[in-house]
């Protein structure tokens, strides 16, 4: 289980590729968010109060291949709102495979067994299944039960009809280690081919913000979950199969310090270009030549901007991982042996006290977004009318 090798050796010889070629910024993942819209509504979600104007706003197919060709970058996220809400989805991942990429839809699965049969298995293409730990955890982060029965039999539906299935898990505060190992225990007799495993990060609009993780508590929390494989196998985070770079899962546990690095996660919107990463909407651009050459970067980060302070989700480490691992192969190779330390001191933290306060600017991008779609309502009543 885990990242596939031929997958492992494409993203690297690309990222060589930059490298040689002197390119200083490159995205490793483009973050394609066709829509909003979702069929859940998640007390920690920053997506689910725009005006249903937005909502119902979708990204087409020819827009969707064109920021795939645009970003380069060799792997494919679909996030949302739920993709699978998306009609012309089906043609989006078609389209991007024969161009390929590695792509990933990300998914509740709440419709996953419906639409299935839209879809082909491909040794490039994954489901990625929304599921926040054991029943009792995943039901309470999505505030709705029976959502986790229901994503365990999609899962498996799609494992039986030949798909490449991995879950992404976000643990908030108050997990306890106990139960997301045996969690992690699950997805090992589930079968899929890996787990995706961040923090959540503190959306300013969720509705529950009462419990995302600071720094210091996520280390703890994942120091104790691998401490609890470590006892189990012997070998801490090797118990599992993570669908993430080993030095991630190191930086997790406190062992790494690292800036974030936004760019390596674009993400492409109804809005257009997210300034500066999945995580944050401070602005967008219009393509991506223009979100990587205008974007102000070092405004950004932890120790830059209050916003990112408490941030370690994998859309902006995950990157800074892979960077320090083809500087360091010994390094990435030793904890991939051997597993993720549990019991030493921490890597010291990025110092805070010299990051801006932050901005709230989320209104004036729906009063802006709004504003265009009246108008291009206008618009088309007018070219109506005039035949």
């Amino acid at each position: 289980m885990g990242i596939p090798m031929m997958q492992m050796a494409r993203v690297g010889a690309y990222v060589l590729r930059q490298r040689i070629a002197g390119v200083k910024r490159y995205p490793l993942v483009l973050m394609l968010e066709p829509l909003f819209r979702c069929n859940l509504a998640c007390a920690g979600c920053g997506k689910i109060d725009y005006p249903d104007k937005i909502l119902n706003q979708r990204i087409s197919v020819a827009d969707s291949i064109a920021a795939i060709e645009e970003c380069g970058a060799p792997v494919v996220v679909i996030a949302g709102g739920e993709p699978l809400l998306h009609k012309e989805l089906p043609e989006i991942v078609t389209q991007a495979l024969a161009r390929g990429k590695y792509v990933t839809v990300c998914t509740n699965a709440l419709l996953l067994e419906k639409k299935l049969a839209q879809y082909k298995p491909h040794p490039r293409f994954n489901w990625s299944i929304h599921l926040d730990g054991d029943p009792e955890m995943h039901d309470r982060s999505v505030c709705q039960k029976g959502v986790y029965d229901r994503a365990v039999a999609a899962l498996k539906a799609a494992k039986d009809a030949g798909f490449r299935v991995n879950i992404n898990c976000t643990l908030f505060d108050g997990a306890d280690p106990t139960r997301v190992a045996a969690f992690l225990d699950e997805t090992n007799r589930l079968g899929v081919e890996g787990v995706t495993i961040s923090p959540g990060y503190a959306y300013e609009r969720a509705p529950d913000q009462k419990h995302f993780l600071n720094r210091t508590r996520t280390k703890q929390l994942f120091r104790d979950i691998f401490a609890k494989g470590k006892t189990a196998k012997g070998n801490g985070s090797k118990a599992w199969g993570f669908y993430q770079s080993s030095l991630f899962l190191d930086f997790l546990a406190g062992n790494q310090s690292y800036h974030c690095t936004p760019w390596g996660n674009p993400t492409r919107t109804v809005f257009g270009w997210q300034r500066p990463c999945y995580l944050l909407g401070e602005g967008y651009a219009a393509t991506f030549k223009e979100l990587m050459e205008s974007t102000d970067w070092d405004k950004y980060g932890v120790g830059n901007y209050e916003k990112c302070a408490d941030c370690m989700v994998h859309s902006g480490f995950e990157a800074s991982a892979v960077t320090d691992a083809l500087n360091h192969p010994l390094k990435m190779l030793k904890i991939a042996i051997t597993g993720v330390r549990t019991d030493q001191p921490m890597a010291p933290d990025i110092a805070l006290d010299k990051q801006r306060p932050a901005e709230f600017v989320f209104s004036r991008h729906v009063e802006s977004k709004l504003a265009e779609i009246d108008a291009g309502e206008t618009r088309a009543k007018q070219r109506v009318s005039a035949n």
